[in-house]
């Protein structure tokens, strides 16, 4: 049975969610920041015949991520939730579930990326940097968007600047940035923060400045910030050298995620 989850399900939604806590950073942090009353954002729950919750999925915009927690997700009775919305879709989560989808006639996916799933609860091995970084706000907005843009590995999201702003404003994401020669050069940025952990998401340089260790900078100074907060660390990434830096930063690989973008 499906049902639309809301306000009165959460401690019931969270109580499940908490034992992958860090594979669920975005459907946790996104809970935390929205509720479950946003016009962007819904969720809905599956419920087994026992009654007990067993499944989830999370719209946020048009961006979708479901999750089960034994490898088994009701795949048809998303598909027909997903293909209910028109526009583009965006599809995320733990590889062994949303691979599921890919043969579900009505149901478009872009293209497929498959990543590694990493988390860092240390700053032994972070360092320091001398660079001059700096965090962003929401006048940097559209430089931002533009490094981005000429990142041949990135896919932008339509609704990427909204999603950056809404981020800013809501405390669940910010992003930090280095300059030279007068232009944003390298950035990293978080994404779905919450009371635990936060998503390392858009580290970039641009291709002009490439191996003089700008982005390393800049994630060592995001990367402290946070953890000094008290938060986890968590990222995705799939480029094998990518892979080697984070892993001196102190990251480990716990699982493999994919999207379709």
């Amino acid at each position: 049975m499906i049902k639309k989850l809301k306000a009165s399900d959460n401690e019931m939604v969270m109580d499940f969610l908490k034992d992958e806590a860090a594979l669920n950073l975005f459907i946790i942090g996104d809970i935390e920041a929205f509720g479950y009353d946003s016009d962007f954002q819904e969720l809905w729950g599956f419920f087994g015949e026992d009654h007990d919750l067993s499944a989830i999925l999370l719209r946020f915009h048009n961006s979708f991520i479901p999750y089960a927690k034994t490898g088994t997700v009701p795949v048809k009775e998303f598909s027909e939730i997903i293909k209910s919305f028109p526009d583009k879709i965006f599809l995320s989560g733990k590889s062994d579930l949303v691979e599921k989808f890919e043969t579900i006639p009505g149901i478009e996916l872009g293209k497929k990326q498959v990543t590694y799933f990493a988390e860092c609860n240390t700053d032994e091995f972070i360092g320091q940097t001398k660079c001059e970084i700096k965090k962003a706000n929401t006048e940097d907005l559209d430089r931002i968007i533009e490094l981005r843009a000429g990142i041949e590995e990135f896919h932008p999201n339509p609704n990427a600047r909204k999603i950056l702003m809404q981020s800013m404003e809501t405390g669940t994401g910010r992003t930090y940035y280095l300059e030279q020669d007068g232009q944003m050069v390298a950035s990293a940025s978080t994404a779905a923060e919450n009371s635990m952990s936060a998503m390392i998401v858009g580290v970039c340089t641009h291709i002009d400045y490439r191996r003089k260790g700008l982005a390393t900078a800049v994630m060592q100074k995001l990367f402290k910030d946070v953890m000094n907060e008290g938060k986890l660390l968590c990222l995705f990434y799939d480029n094998p050298e990518a892979g080697r830096i984070y892993k001196r930063l102190g990251f480990v690989d716990i699982g493999k995620w994919t999207m379709y973008r």
